[in-house]
């Protein structure tokens, strides 16, 4: 899990094996977040960005050519979704494991899901 402002940081959840002869698996929740570590508050999105530009620093900046290549990719792709209209994409609430069609796809396939 990747979190961004106002909380940054990420979390990673595995499943590992308890040590010892008898196999038990237990969850792992790993955490880090920005402000438990370095304490006080990272600057906004924009308000990083207005120093960049006010110091001349370009580093999370794309150049033009960067700009334009990306939209080259990406145009054909957005003209394609515009021309169809069933594209939308399938939604499902935050928490479960995902919209009925990821459970229908991999079945047509003769597999199914494992949960955990």
């Amino acid at each position: 899990m990747i979190r961004i402002q106002p909380d940054e940081g990420f979390g990673l959840r595995i499943e590992s094996k308890v040590p010892g002869p008898s196999v038990n698996i237990k969850p792992v929740k790993m955490d880090f977040s920005y402000k438990d570590i370095f304490g006080g508050s990272t600057p906004e999105a924009y308000e990083r960005l207005l120093l960049d530009v006010m110091a001349g620093d370009a580093t999370l900046f794309m150049r033009r050519d960067q700009v334009e290549a990306s939209w080259s990719w990406i145009t054909p792709i957005l003209e394609r979704w515009s021309q169809q209209s069933a594209a939308a994409p399938a939604l499902y609430k935050a928490g479960t494991w995902g919209p009925a069609e990821a459970d229908r796809l991999i079945e047509s396939t003769g597999r199914r899901w494992d949960t955990l």
